[in-house]
């Protein structure tokens, strides 16, 4: 398994920025894919986005389509989300994951093998 670490999150006003950061180890971080989910209170933890290996391929929720960006930095073994025009419906926490070598079930969690501890993201109206 991999260790994830997220950082970034925080408070912010509605329309803001943030980047969230996921810092793994434990294995060869640039055989895997990677991906963000969120859950917020009372909700089911749900897909965000992701992205194959080599960051050519990425994948996103319709509602964070255009506003959220993914990509990664395999020399620092590093995976980013970038998030722009931040909604209230955006407060989360977040969570960095990495998917099961082989698979190409970006959306799915149970693809997923291993999470981050996750990093609370709050967006004020």
């Amino acid at each position: 398994q991999v260790q994830l670490v997220e950082s970034g999150g925080g408070l912010v006003q509605a329309g803001g920025s943030l980047r969230l950061s996921c810092a793994a180890s434990g294995r060869t971080f640039s055989r895997y894919g990677m991906g963000w989910f969120r859950q917020a209170p009372g909700k089911e933890r749900e897909f965000v986005s992701a992205l194959n290996w080599n960051g050519a391929s990425t994948y996103y929720a319709d509602s964070v389509k255009d506003r959220f960006t993914i990509s990664r930095d395999n020399a620092k073994n590093t995976v980013y989300l970038q998030m722009n025009s931040l909604k209230p419906e955006d407060t989360a926490v977040y969570y960095c994951a990495a998917l099961k070598y082989g698979s190409t079930w970006y959306t799915r969690r149970v693809e997923y093998d291993s999470w981050g501890q996750g990093t609370q993201v709050t967006v004020s109206s």
